[in-house]
């Protein structure tokens, strides 16, 4: 399956043996880049559960027809769901961010307006919300991922504090908040993690395959410049785990990306 370019649809363009790829990006991109014909396969992603190889059928302005060959549940979706909230950098870094990230599985970005942020909101910023969307599908789809990561609207820093703490208490809220902050010198992300998969053990008995579960983290990581005093308090008091994730301070648009690989090989592998 691997040598298939992937598309993803709507639940609702399956149907029993076809699915129908009618987004005109994609479209374009099946004709006329990479020039596939009927008889050549794809994959396709619902973008919920499942995943299909397929062989086009039929080829028209507005759609690909492909017949179903094979379906199976997600085969390279993480089962851990972590919601990046990152402190928005100057440049292009966001981009970057965004790129490598969705590669190693994260379920959503939210760009943070923050006390240190050198970027501010004139009204403009939903346009690069817009780039960033394209550069997360783009990259799931060359990642094999089953859904495409999530790039929300930016937020504020208040806007960010509210949500974390009315997710922590709600229902089908976060599991964890994680807050790597280069004055933590104690407790190292891996010491958290660990601790948060040895509780599963012992609360369920379980082995490891049980501890995984569905786990929801938020991560939050400040912006060039680091957060303010009266900001990493706030955090703190929304419940978030203060961690290292190292001697060395990282780059803003290095730690998140630290962070999400070392959650990823704790909790996902």
């Amino acid at each position: 399956m691997s040598t298939r370019s992937r598309f993803f649809i709507d639940r609702k363009n399956v149907g029993g043996s076809t699915v129908t790829v009618d987004r005109s990006g994609d479209v374009h991109h099946i004709k006329n880049v990479l020039r596939l014909t009927e008889g050549d396969e794809i994959e396709v992603s619902d973008s919920d559960s499942w995943e299909y190889a397929c062989r086009i059928c039929s080829i028209t302005e507005d759609s690909v027809e492909a017949e179903i060959l094979d379906k199976q549940k997600f085969a390279a979706e993480p089962a851990i769901r972590v919601t990046l909230f990152q402190g928005i950098p100057k440049a292009g870094k966001m981009d970057d961010i965004v790129q490598r990230t969705a590669e190693l599985g994260v379920a959503a970005v939210v760009p943070v307006f923050m006390d240190r942020t050198v970027v501010r909101d004139n009204g403009k910023y939903s346009r690069k919300i817009q780039r960033m969307r394209i550069i997360a599908e783009s990259a799931a789809k060359q990642c094999k991922r089953g859904t495409v990561p999530v790039i929300e609207e930016s937020i504020s820093f208040a806007e960010m504090i509210v949500r974390l703490m009315q997710n922590s208490e709600a229902d089908g809220g976060f599991d964890m908040l994680l807050f790597p902050y280069e004055d933590e010198k104690n407790t190292t992300i891996k010491t958290v993690l660990r601790d948060m998969t040895g509780a599963a053990a012992d609360s369920t008995g379980a082995g490891c395959e049980e501890k995984k579960g569905h786990k929801k983290i938020a991560v939050v990581i400040g912006p060039e410049g680091g957060f303010s005093d009266s900001e990493a308090e706030q955090i703190k008091e929304a419940g978030a785990a203060a961690v290292s994730l190292g001697k060395t301070t990282l780059r803003t648009e290095t730690a998140g990306i630290v962070a999400l690989a070392m959650i990823m090989y704790e909790l996902e592998l």
